[in-house]
């Protein structure tokens, strides 16, 4: 091989390692620290960056990302003695690399113990319930404590999370069925509410329809009474406008009679005592009526001993039918309602029958005349 060859090669090989040497790239996000003999020079910032070779050197290497830190548990006492296992979750972000490689040897150590003390330190004046309760109180004072202590170690704290906290498996069982009893309550109490609220909704639906049905009754009776008063008012003006003399009037009572014991709830019935007029206003208007041409002169002796026969038939049909007899004061006595209401109509009939009988015996000269005959029996 030439001479010359050799020292060029050489020459070469020198400068290659030179370049490489002073050239520096730096990726994004993070950061060198660059020490010249053994002194902290600069930091190098993302890109390319010249250092001189031999005599500066990249001592640490830094990722100015934020990271998570996660500890591993550890048995913390509460205020009520209870041994409890808590682990974090630490969000921190390296804000200065000159103080995270020269203030501290190991900034996740520190950052982890530090947790631990501070965390012992605020549990320690908690009781179980309030230590479960009271999470982010505990992670406010927590990142507080750390953002001020890690500050000069060029470490900003964004934030501190309890990720899990761990009671005793004896703490465990009665806080399940704490839990338990307290569902099984809301459940009685909701289930409580419920029936209040529909017995409420039932009995608000009752008294709506009692008085639906009371406004409707009322309705209905007033309709009804008004009714019966417009069919009276009529009843009236047509009687009073046709001028109907007391024979119609009497024939109707009469016929009216035998409706007063009509209901099956009554009990009592009175026999009026202007029963006997009514009958022998009957018999006399069918007599007049049945009579079209003139009537033959009766003696008044025979008249009266007719009028005093039927008054005693009237009184004999009574009698002999175990109704109780008329006076002349018009006293009544209480029957059965419905043999009272039988006899009434019977007697009613009765006199009707009469009535006829005379008519037609009137019209026929061969038959005798009821007022003789009478007279004759009475004689």
């Amino acid at each position: 091989m030439d001479p010359v060859v050799i020292p060029i090669l050489v020459a070469a090989l020198v400068v290659v390692f030179l370049v490489a040497s002073t050239v520096r790239i730096v990726p994004q996000a993070r950061r060198y620290n660059v020490e010249r003999f053994g002194r902290y020079r600069r930091t190098l910032q993302p890109g390319l960056n010249l250092v001189v070779p031999v005599a500066d050197r990249i001592n640490t290497k830094l990722d100015v990302r934020e990271q998570v830190y996660s500890s591993d548990p550890r048995p913390v006492i509460t205020e009520d003695n209870l041994v409890v296992n808590i682990d974090t979750v630490l969000y921190y972000q390296i804000t200065d690399p000159r103080a995270a490689a020269y203030e501290v040897a190991d900034y996740l150590q520190a950052i982890d113990q530090l947790t631990v003390t501070t965390l012992r330190n605020v549990i320690g004046s908690m009781d179980l319930e309030e230590t479960l309760t009271s999470r982010e109180e505990i992670n406010s004072r927590l990142r507080a404590v750390l953002d001020d202590a890690t500050g000069k170690w060029g470490i900003r704290v964004n934030r501190v999370e309890i990720k899990a906290i761990d009671p005793p498996h004896t703490i465990k069982e009665a806080m399940e069925k704490q839990m338990r009893a307290e569902r099984d309550k809301r459940a009685a109490i909701l289930h409580a509410e419920g029936e209040r609220q529909a017995k409420i909704l039932t009995a608000e639906g009752t008294r709506q329809k009692d008085i639906l049905e009371a406004q409707g009754t009322q309705q209905a009776m007033i309709l009804r009474a008004d009714g019966e008063a417009k069919a009276v008012e009529l009843v009236f003006q047509a009687v009073h406008r046709n001028n109907a003399d007391p024979k119609v009037l009497a024939y109707k009572y009469l016929e009216t009679l035998p409706h007063l014991a009509s209901s099956d709830n009554n009990t009592f019935w009175v026999i009026p005592g202007e029963l006997t007029e009514a009958v022998r206003t009957v018999t006399h208007a069918f007599g007049d009526q049945s009579a079209a041409g003139p009537a033959k002169p009766v003696p008044a002796e025979e008249e009266a001993t007719a009028d005093a026969t039927d008054t005693a038939d009237a009184t004999g049909t009574a009698a002999g039918t175990g109704t109780p007899e008329l006076g002349a004061a018009g006293r009544s006595v209480s029957l059965d309602a419905a043999t009272a209401a039988d006899e009434a109509g019977k007697q009613a009939a009765a006199a009707v029958n009469d009535a006829r009988a005379e008519a037609e015996a009137a019209q026929s000269p061969q038959v005798p005349h009821r007022g003789r005959t009478s007279g004759d029996r009475s004689t």
